[in-house]
């Protein structure tokens, strides 16, 4: 059967498979038609499930028996960081080869109670350290769009699978842009919730106090859907918010306020064609009836350097269980701190190393105050200046990555011009706030442009208006 996955969403499946146009079967088989023809170039799976039969014999039972609901028999693409109990999981680390989750994260939890189907994991940067699926120890993942060219990072494999029709849609994770920014890359919508929004819980952890696990999509309402689905409270993540607890700050109005922090988007380092693209799509949104200011945030242009000294501190203490010994490979030494050595050594890639390295620096004695501790104050006072914008603004609007899609190896020397690709991501991620990136076209070479909206914390609901409102303009 020919299913056009090119214009399919999730809604139009749905009403397909409840009206008998096709069956799950047909659609899957769909998706594995391409997986086999794009995958061996493009690199987005690493693994495509042995299960996949099983799984579409639950969800056709529930389109016979009338309980199917809109993500029932959803084809699904999963990072290789989040657990799916019986599957391997390894972040894409050769520390963690072989090893089988024993749980269901909570958000594959809540997808299987609706009978989504897991086509396969994804390839990402290891351990999430990266922003272009480079560092990975099962190789380097290929944009789809252009495939001498990065699909972005960390969530690359992910963004990847659904950009070249491999999944309807997808789960990633990010710290500091690593669903956005890939998404941008790969012309897919991306969000990244409010922390707490969404159960950590069966994530592996890189930075705690910054990680979240969202959806990439073609489409705004597709994202919307899959947030819906995965979106919980759960007691097993500490940092997870009760759904009573969660402050309702929608906006009445629609048309809302969009601030823009012009003087952080005058810095180097913004490739003109993602600025032109940028103005151009606010002008789309102003003759729409949005209303556009000048928000002044002083501290924004620190929040890079304020995520580089907290993140791989976080991520420092996170990966020192895996030493070979509690969890990890484990190459023997003569003693125990060589077998330690050996197993971090040859286990872990060296971004990681690079980055725990600088995580257990910034928190040694004699430099966690100066390092540590004063990141911590600039946080809290980015998140201040953030919600005061927020008393006069509904949004604010930047691009979500200063440069179009890199080439495969151009930044890979250079970590701190890859550590720049994340220059727009870091406040959201910083002050908790939820952020979409929307795409908004393509430059005359073919490559993707993205208009990045943050709104106030658990207002989710905002930013899916405005997307669409941006998907219709664009």
């Amino acid at each position: 059967m020919n299913i056009d996955l090119k214009n399919l969403t999730i809604e139009k499946v749905h009403n397909s498979l409840i009206n008998g146009e096709y069956k799950v079967r047909d659609l899957v088989d769909a998706y594995l038609a391409i997986i086999k023809e794009k995958n061996e170039r493009i690199n987005a799976y690493i693994e495509i499930f042995d299960d996949i039969d099983d799984q579409i014999k639950k969800a056709e039972e529930k389109f016979e028996n009338g309980t199917a609901t809109i993500m029932t028999g959803i084809p699904m693409a999963i990072k290789d960081n989040i657990l799916i109990k019986g599957k391997s999981a390894t972040s894409a680390s050769k520390i963690l080869k072989g090893y089988v989750a024993s749980y269901d994260s909570t958000v594959i939890e809540n997808l299987k109670n609706h009978n989504a189907i897991f086509l396969g994991r994804t390839n990402m940067d290891e351990f999430a350290m990266g922003s272009s699926t480079e560092t990975s120890a099962y190789g380097v993942t290929r944009n789809p769009l252009d495939e001498e060219r990065v699909p972005g990072g960390s969530s690359g494999g992910s963004v990847a699978a659904v950009s070249m029709y491999g999944a309807l849609v997808a789960l990633g994770s990010e710290t500091c842009g690593s669903i956005r920014q890939p998404s941008a890359f790969c012309g897919l919508v991306g969000l990244k919730p409010t922390y707490g929004a969404v159960s950590r819980f069966g994530l592996m952890a890189m930075g705690s106090s910054l990680d979240q696990i969202g959806p990439t999509a073609h489409t705004v309402s597709d994202a919307e859907i899959v947030y819906k689905t995965i979106l919980s409270y759960d007691k097993n993540d500490s940092t997870s918010v009760k759904i009573e607890e969660r402050k309702n700050r929608l906006k009445k109005d629609k048309k809302g306020i969009i601030g823009i922090p012009k003087a952080f988007l005058e810095g180097p380092g913004i490739d003109k064609k993602v600025l032109d693209s940028f103005w151009k799509t606010i002008e789309l949104l102003k003759n729409d009836g949005y209303k556009v200011v000048n928000i002044d945030q002083p501290l924004t242009p620190y929040a890079l350097a304020v995520y580089y000294i907290l993140m791989p501190a976080e991520s420092s203490t996170n990966l020192a269980r895996f030493d070979g010994l509690r969890y990890g490979d484990q190459i023997k030494g003569d003693n125990l701190i060589d077998t330690y050595k050996f197993s971090r050594g040859k286990g872990f890639g060296i971004e990681v190393r690079r980055r725990m390295i600088l995580g257990a620096y910034v928190l040694s004695h004699g430099y966690y105050d100066a390092y540590y501790n004063s990141a911590l104050l600039i946080r809290d006072a980015l998140t201040k200046e953030i919600e005061k914008a927020f008393e006069d603004v509904d949004f604010i609007a930047t691009p979500t990555a200063p440069t179009l899609p890199f080439k495969l190896g151009e930044k890979l020397s250079d970590p701190v011009s890859m550590y720049l690709s994340d220059v727009f991501s870091a406040p959201a991620n910083l002050s908790e706030c939820p952020a979409i990136a929307i795409p908004t076209g393509k430059t005359e070479e073919g490559l993707p442009t993205s208009i990045q909206i943050t709104a106030p914390k658990w207002c989710e609901e905002n930013l899916f208006d405005i997307g669409k409102d941006i998907e219709k303009l664009v």
